[in-house]
């Protein structure tokens, strides 16, 4: 099977073109792949499979349809983490797929709609240049905790589709060991939580690092960079606006809007090949 390797800010993805809807992947095909040393290497799999050939893909768009939402997605982002668990959306992963669907043909440029499971999503791109991303309302659902080397860093909780903490600290980001999970509360986050620590470095400006769940630290989180913005915006009292995310991977750009968020950042292809069948069992 053909696979594409593609990355925003350095947040890596395996692609895999599924135009058939035929591959059944499982948890432990996307582990092997992923795995830096033994596959291919990614913080996670894309699998590109049309909207018509998913039943869960459907259930998703005729959701979105039946709540006034938009009604022509065709492609479906099924999107799966590093350990193989399922996710339910990716804002680097979605700009990454958005920039393969415009290369390969399945997709022309400007603006389209994408499902994902948090919903269906629009990008909009051009043939060249950065990617940007309608991520949705980010909901603040109150407050939690993380712990990280023996010291606890209060934060926020928010649902960009997927869950969040995001931690607002005065601690230099730069100096956290990130090489094992923060712990959190089972509780508040049952199916795992993002884990995002950020610094206020500057007018409307953050810099954050990020523990994502089923991947470890990787070098950019889009979804967190939302919501470091939301946090961020929420400490200084200002809830709109456009907010620079700097990450190990390079720089986003969040735009907090009344009724949803926005996200840009780069979409790059860097390589393609082809996988042994067997590694897909």
């Amino acid at each position: 099977m053909r696979f594409v390797k593609g990355h925003g800010t350095q947040n890596d993805f395996v692609i895999l073109p599924d135009r058939d809807g035929s591959l059944d992947l499982h948890a432990s095909a996307v582990a092997a792949l992923c795995d830096r040393r033994a596959g291919i290497g990614a913080d996670g799999v894309l699998r590109v499979v049309p909207v018509k050939l998913s039943p869960e893909a459907v259930s998703i768009a005729e959701s979105a349809r039946e709540a006034g939402g938009p009604t022509g997605a065709e492609w479906f982002m099924d999107y799966r983490n590093a350990d193989g668990g399922l996710s339910e959306i990716c804002g680097n992963g979605l700009r990454v797929f958005a920039r393969y669907l415009v290369d390969a043909g399945l997709a022309e440029p400007g603006e389209f709609d994408v499902v994902t499971r948090a919903g269906v999503r629009r990008v909009r791109l051009g043939r060249e240049g950065d990617v940007t991303v309608d991520m949705g309302a980010p909901k603040v659902l109150g407050e939690s905790r993380a712990g990280l080397g023996g010291a606890e860093f209060d934060g926020l909780v928010v649902d960009v589709g997927n869950p969040h903490l995001a931690c607002v600290t005065g601690e230099p980001v730069t100096h956290l060991d990130l090489s094992s999970q923060p712990a959190f509360d089972p509780a508040v986050f049952p199916h795992g939580v993002n884990i995002e620590f950020l610094n206020a470095v500057g007018e409307r400006r953050v810099v954050m690092r990020v523990f994502e769940r089923g991947s470890g630290e990787t070098l950019a989180c889009g979804s967190g960079a939302v919501a470091a913005a939301v946090a961020a915006a929420r400490l200084g009292g200002d809830p709109l606006g456009t907010w620079a995310v700097e990450v190990p991977g390079g720089l986003l750009t969040v735009t907090l809007e009344e009724h949803t968020s926005l996200l840009t950042g780069p979409a790059v292809l860097v390589a393609s090949g082809d996988i042994p069948a067997a590694q897909l069992t």
